[in-house]
């Protein structure tokens, strides 16, 4: 009987211990050719064992890569795709980059720039001054969620200019909604979730109660 302590660790466990036993015959194949018709019965075998791995665009390149890995490179086959080297496993991934940039005002966010940014790059007209006024709308939201109180659209148009170096401004004919407009609009979800509630308490049904004996009991 063999014990896992006994064992070869699993270089790859999704395919499981018999295909890595499979590999390891196939190294002991001397006939080039008969190696290479095992190597494809084992890829065809994990790709069994690991359906998922069909949702990638190069799958079957990925098998075979794996196949390879299993034998610890060691595998010398006629396979449809190059053997990977080791140093290209043993390579550590870039880091992703982060966003370092000092968010000016963060009760606007950082997405609130990126749409500033992308409205720069529009043409001038109707869908350009459209799309700046959603913007200063949603500038003057944010910050009535931060202050509570009251924004004025000076200060928006301010903030505004500010994050576009310039480029963007409010015109008189842009006006923006009304801080009470606005104020109704943030407050309205959780009064109506309160609603909800109080009128879900008030159509609850007294259903008679009943002892361990299952009588009812006559205080209800």
């Amino acid at each position: 009987m063999e014990y896992n302590t006994t064992r070869n660790k699993l270089v790859i466990p999704e395919y499981g211990r018999h295909v890595q036993k499979m590999v390891e015959q196939a190294l002991m194949i001397e006939d080039r050719e008969k190696r290479t018709k095992s190597a494809m019965g084992i890829v065809s075998i994990m790709e069994i064992l690991n359906p998922q791995i069909r949702e990638m665009s190069d799958y079957k390149q990925k098998l075979w890569d794996h196949l390879y890995i299993i034998s610890d490179y060691r595998l010398d086959v006629d396979g449809p795709y190059p053997a990977p080297q080791p140093e290209e496993q043993k390579k550590r991934p870039e880091k992703p980059s982060y966003n370092t940039g000092r968010i000016r005002y963060r009760h606007y966010g950082l997405w609130i720039e990126k749409l500033i940014q992308k409205a720069i790059l529009l043409e001038d007209g109707p869908e350009k001054e459209l799309f700046v006024r959603s913007i200063a709308n949603q500038m003057k939201k944010s910050y009535l969620l931060w202050n509570k109180e009251s924004v004025t659209d000076d200060i928006i148009a301010q903030h505004l200019l500010e994050f576009s170096n310039g480029q963007l401004e409010l015109n008189e004919e842009m006006k923006l909604q009304h801080s009470n407009e606005l104020k109704n609009f943030v407050r309205k979800r959780p009064q109506q979730r309160q609603g909800q509630q109080k009128q879900n308490h008030g159509n609850k049904r007294n259903y008679p109660r009943y002892n361990n004996r299952g009588h009812r009991n006559s205080s209800i």
